[in-house]
C-alpha cells in the first residue's frame, strides 16, 4: 500500500504542475484530464480486475498462504516463509505477507477511483446501463478485497475514497464491524447494479465472460451473512439460488464432473459464480512481483507452485496435502465401492485400485508410492507439462462455486435448528461424488452432529481452495480443546499455533510507517 500511495502522490504532483501550465498531455493523463469518456471508465474497471492477477492477490501468495494455514495443506518449500505461515509462526516482515496487504489495497484504490470519478463523467456515448455495470463491478471488487483482508488480517483500515490530502495517506485501523458493514453495503449496491450476464448488454463489455455478475454479488453477500453469523439473512439471500421462484434458481448448477471446475477447458462454467481470469497466452515477463508492465503474462503461478517435483514438469512442490486430508477422503466409499472421486482431482496419489498410477501421463516416477502431492490447480492430467509452459499456468481460479451456495445454505438452515432440511442440499453435492444417501447412513442427526458433518463435507469439496482456514476460524475450533486436538492430529502444523496467530500479522513496514495502524493479535 505504501508504494501505491507514493505513486498516487506523484500523480497528484503532476496534476498540480499540469494546472500551472494549463496543458493536457495525452501521454501523461491526470485525474482531471482522464475521467472524461465511457471508454476511459471501462478501462478503469478493467484496471481493477488486473489487480486480481498480482503476486499478493491470486497469482500466487494469497491462495498459497491461505491454503497452508488450513488443515488440508502443509508447506514443504525451501522458501521458509511458505512453511512458517502454515505453522503460524510467520514474522511480520515476511515478503509474501506484505504483498498480500499491498496488492489488495492496490485493488481497493483502483475501485475507489472508479466509484469516485465515473458518476461524474458526461459522455453522450456513456449509457446509464453501461455506467451502472461499471459501478457495480467496482462495488463488488472493493467488497471482495475487504472480505479477503478482514478474514486474513483481522484488523484493517477502511478506505473508501481516493486520497486527496496528507492525512489520507495514513489511515487508521477501522473497527471490524465497520468493515463488515461496508462490505455488505457494497455488495447490495453491486447486486442491484450488475446484470445477470453480459450476453445481451450494449457497450464494450457486450458478450464478455469473466466480469462480475449479479449472481456473484448475491452469492458473496450470502457468504458474508454466514461468516458474520446472520443466519436468517443468509438463508433469505441464498434462497435466491436454492428455492423455486428465486431469481437465480436454475441459473447455476453443479458440473457433472468435479474436475471441470479446475481445468482450462471448462472455465466460467455453469457452476461458477465468480473466478479470476488467467491465460497461458502472451506476455514475456512473469508477474511474480514488482511494477506491472504491458509485457506481463496473466498466468496463475499455482500451476507450478503446487506441482510435484519432476525433471519433466519442473514443479516447485512448495505445498503438499496434509495426511489428514488424505485420510478424510478415504473415510467413505462411493455407492459402487470406490474412493471419493474428488480425492484424485485434489491429490496426486498412487492408487492402484482406482487405476491411478501415473502423474503427468508418466508412470509413477518416485521411489515411494506413499508420497502425496497436490493435483488441484496443476496441469497434471490436462496433457500439459509444466516445464514446457513454465510461468504460463492458464487455469482460472474459481472463487465462488454453486457447490458453496448449497453447503452454505445447509449450514445456515442447521444453525437456525432446521437441521432436517439441510440433508437435501448436502446430498446434491454428495451425489456428484457418488456418495451414499446421508439421510439413510446418518438419519436424524441433531444440530451438533450436522455441524460436524457439514464441516467434513466442506473439507472434501473445497480442499485447496483457500477456504479451510476461514472455516476453522469462524467455527471457533482453535479455541475448542477437542477441535484443536483434532486439527493437530490431521495437520501437525497446528501444534505450534498460539492464540491470535491464526491471522497473518499486519506487515511491519505498514505499522512502522503509519502510526495510526493498530497491530492485530498475530503481531
Amino acid at each position: 500500500m505504501k508504494r501505491t500511495l507514493l505513486l498516487l502522490a506523484a500523480a497528484l504532483m503532476l496534476a498540480a504542475c499540469d494546472k500551472k501550465l494549463d496543458l493536457d498531455n495525452p501521454n501523461y493523463p491526470t485525474t482531471e484530464t482522464y475521467w472524461r469518456t465511457a471508454a476511459q471508465a471501462d478501462a478503469g474497471a478493467v484496471a481493477i480486475y488486473n489487480a486480481l492477477a498480482l503476486e499478493g492477490t491470486y497469482t500466487r501468495s494469497f491462495p498459497g498462504l491461505s491454503d497452508s494455514r488450513g488443515d488440508d495443506v502443509q508447506g514443504n518449500s525451501p522458501w521458509a516463509d511458505l512453511v512458517l505461515v502454515g505453522r503460524f509462526t510467520i514474522p511480520s516482515n515476511s515478503a509474501p505477507v506484505e504483498w498480500i496487504w499491498r496488492d489488495h489495497y492496490v485493488l481497493i484504490n483502483r475501485a475507489n477511483q472508479v466509484l469516485k470519478h465515473v458518476p461524474q463523467i458526461e459522455d453522450a456515448q456513456f449509457t446509464e446501463g453501461h455506467k451502472n455495470r461499471i459501478l457495480g463491478q467496482a462495488y463488488f471488487l472493493r467488497a471482495f478485497a475487504y472480505f479477503n483482508l478482514i478474514n486474513t488480517f483481522q484488523k484493517v483500515p477502511l478506505i473508501t475514497e481516493p486520497p486527496t490530502g496528507k492525512d489520507d495517506y495514513y489511515p487508521a485501523t477501522a473497527a471490524p464491524e465497520e468493515v463488515w458493514k461496508q462490505i455488505v453495503e457494497d455488495l447490495k449496491q453491486a447486486e442491484a447494479l450488475l446484470p445477470m450476464s453480459y450476453k445481451n448488454v450494449v457497450g464494450p463489455d457486450a458478450g464478455q465472460t469473466g466480469r462480475v455478475t449479479k449472481g456473484a454479488a448475491a452469492g458473496l453477500l450470502g457468504k458474508v451473512y454466514l461468516y458474520t453469523k446472520q443466519y436468517n439473512a443468509a438463508i433469505t439471500q441464498l434462497e435466491k439460488f436454492t428455492k423455486s421462484g428465486g431469481i437465480f434458481n436454475n441459473v447455476y448448477q453443479l458440473m457433472a464432473d468435479y474436475r471441470h471446475n479446475f481445468d482450462t477447458q471448462h472455465e466460467n462454467n455453469a457452476e461458477s459464480l465468480f473466478e479470476i481470469q488467467f491465460t497461458a497466452e502472451g506476455g514475456t515477463d512473469g508477474n511474480w512481483t514488482g511494477e506491472p508492465n504491458a509485457n506481463w503474462r496473466q498466468f496463475c503461478a499455482l500451476a507450478v507452485t503446487y506441482a510435484p517435483p519432476g525433471e519433466t514438469w519442473g514443479g516447485y512442490k512448495d505445498y503438499e496435502p496434509s495426511p489428514g486430508l488424505y485420510t478424510a477422503f478415504k473415510k467413505e466409499k462411493t455407492i459402487d465401492g470406490k474412493s471419493d472421486p474428488r480425492l484424485l482431482v485434489t491429490i496426486a496419489s498412487y492408487e492402484a485400485t482406482d487405476n491411478s498410477t501415473k502423474i503427468y501421463g508418466r508412470e509413477w516416477p518416485y521411489s515411494s508410492k506413499d508420497v502425496k502431492y497436490l493435483r488441484k490447480w496443476t496441469h497434471d492430467g490436462l496433457g500439459i507439462l509444466e516445464k514446457e509452459t513454465f510461468e504460463t499456468g492458464g487455469i482460472n481460479y474459481r472463487v465462488l462455486r454453486y457447490a458453496d451456495i448449497l453447503l452454505m445454505y445447509a449450514e445456515a438452515l442447521n444453525e437456525v435448528s432446521r437441521t432436517a432440511e439441510s440433508y437435501a442440499y448436502i446430498q446434491q453435492v454428495r451425489d456428484r461424488a457418488k456418495l451414499p444417501q446421508l439421510i439413510t447412513s446418518k438419519p436424524n442427526m441433531n444440530q451438533s452432529q450436522m455441524r460436524e458433518q457439514i464441516a467434513h463435507e466442506r473439507l472434501l469439496e473445497f480442499a485447496v481452495e483457500g477456504q479451510r482456514i476461514h472455516d476453522i476460524i469462524r467455527w471457533g475450533w482453535l479455541y475448542d480443546t477437542v477441535r484443536l486436538a483434532e486439527l493437530k492430529e490431521r495437520d501437525t502444523d497446528f501444534a505450534s499455533w498460539k492464540a491470535g496467530r491464526e491471522y497473518l500479522p499486519i506487515p511491519f513496514n505498514e505499522l512502522n510507517n503509519n502510526k495510526n495502524l493498530s497491530p492485530n493479535s498475530a503481531n
